[in-house]
């Protein structure tokens, strides 16, 4: 489940507070790297005797053979399948037997293991972690039947979902040629034939120490750790591991619409989506610069949207913006609105297209700026106090091509951006007249003007 460095600094905010310029470092990571290339960042937190234990692959979806979609996020349910050492279902069982929670999660370009548990249970967590890097054992009894509930899966939470169908049918159509419009979990018929060897194959060649990195945030120290990185995942030999070489997507000149109608949905939809430059591939302060468009923009209720065309002209009961910088590749900029009940999405559509266009041709004001910003400061300060969010943070962060100090510097280089920044980003990502539209719609044409009870619904979500 792909998400950003932006939004998980978000989820962590209520409050605005006031940060002057020279904003700290945001976590103060220690970092060090073993002889066989697998990079180690230690974050400490001594507020409590716990830690949590992270392993990430440079590897996801989009790193898949054509045709075996899904095989990625597969595999992450077959890691816990068991080894020589830790039998089939048993490593969540002992991870919970000594107090602590385990999961897993993958995304577009990276697939993660944590475990929360207490500092002193540890080594036991690494020892395993380790142990299934390399020693994952797979037969046809453990495989189909996992095959059987991804498969469940996708039905319940994409085929049974209508906002999951638009979401997904949106993907497709922004991004034309590059993999990320196929979605993580995969196309059905091609899940249906993902193989035992198939899964084998794509652990063998991307589930090695130098494709992975280990972050531990909480009640430690990097001097610490070492010892134990090195005695459990020091003594794993690197291998080989393809590069990331993906097509890549050629400029967009079209507009393009995806609707979907369907007798499950109580309240009409719209959404807009525009391929926008990534940390990794946008050009100095772009994607800083289009974070404070969209806290701007779209990010709050005190944003332009929001009192636009919620509080000075009710036409929506939800509308806003967000933007995903932390990709390998393009990144994505993506406006949403939900129309109040008799308003009907063409009216919010237009809306929206207007307030858009009076920022590509008038720009922004300096005070606006500077509210944004200092909002989206005060987000990484109420980040460090998790221990999960940090490791999170870092590990999206290294995984798709960014340093520990790009994420430490975030605050700095948000607060560098200028009136001018935005002004500039907004005319090449919002101004350039390609992007995909979505709307949901209810069957019925009544429902069509936004819906006989006027209850809204939840956003359309842009990715997996």
């Amino acid at each position: 489940m792909p998400q950003t460095l932006l939004l998980a600094f978000l989820t962590l905010i209520g409050v605005s507070l006031p940060l002057s310029g020279s904003q700290a470092a945001v976590f103060n990571p220690e970092t060090f790297e073993l002889e066989n290339g697998m990079q180690v960042v230690v974050i400490p937190n001594h507020r409590a005797p716990v830690v949590t234990h992270m392993v990430w692959y440079k590897v996801g979806a989009a790193d898949e053979p054509p045709g075996k979609s899904g095989i990625a996020h597969f595999l992450e349910h077959l890691m816990f399948k068991g080894t020589e050492a830790v039998p089939p279902g048993e490593f969540s069982k002992i991870v919970a037997r000594n107090g602590g929670r385990d999961n897993a999660f993958t995304s577009q370009d990276y697939t993660a293991y944590f475990q929360s548990i207490a500092r002193d249970r540890l080594e036991q967590v690494m020892e395993m972690e380790a142990d299934r890097m390399t020693g994952l054992r797979l037969t046809d009894a453990e495989v189909l039947p996992e095959r059987d509930v991804i498969l469940e899966e996708r039905r319940s939470r994409t085929d049974n979902d209508p906002s999951a169908l638009l979401s997904e049918g949106m993907q497709a159509a922004l991004f034309t040629n590059h993999p990320y419009g196929t979605p993580i979990i995969g196309w059905a018929h091609e899940m249906h034939s993902l193989t035992t060897e198939d899964a084998l194959e794509f652990y063998k060649q991307h589930y090695a120490p130098n494709n992975a990195i280990l972050i531990v945030s909480g009640d430690i120290t990097a001097k610490e750790l070492r010892p134990l990185a090195e005695k459990y995942y020091g003594a794993i030999s690197p291998r080989d591991v393809p590069p990331r070489v993906r097509p890549q997507e050629p400029l967009p000149i079209l507009k393009r619409n995806v609707e979907y109608k369907n007798e499950r949905v109580r309240q009409a939809t719209w959404s807009r989506s525009y391929l926008a430059p990534s940390y990794n591939t946008g050009e100095d302060r772009e994607a800083y610069a289009l974070q404070v468009l969209s806290e701007l923009l779209g990010g709050n209720s005190s944003s332009r949207l929001y009192r636009s065309l919620v509080v000075e002209n009710p036409l929506a009961s939800s509308v806003g913006t967000y933007y995903d910088p932390d990709s390998l590749d393009s990144g994505q900029f993506t406006v949403y609105g939900v129309p109040r009940q008799g308003v009907s999405v063409n009216e919010v559509e237009a809306a929206v297209t207007a307030a858009l266009r009076q920022i590509v041709n008038d720009g922004v004001e300096a005070e606006e700026v500077d509210l944004s910003k200092r909002r989206l400061k005060a987000a990484a300060v109420y980040a460090r106090d998790s221990l999960f969010n940090p490791g999170r943070v870092l590990g999206m962060a290294l995984t798709t091509g960014q340093s520990v100090d790009d994420v430490e510097s975030w605050p700095a280089r948000i607060d560098s951006v200028t009136p001018q920044d935005v002004a500039s980003a907004a005319r090449k990502v919002l101004g350039n007249g390609a992007y995909v539209t979505g709307i949901l719609l209810p069957p019925s044409p009544a429902a069509d003007e936004g819906g006989k009870d006027g209850k809204a619904a939840a956003p359309v979500e842009s990715g997996s």
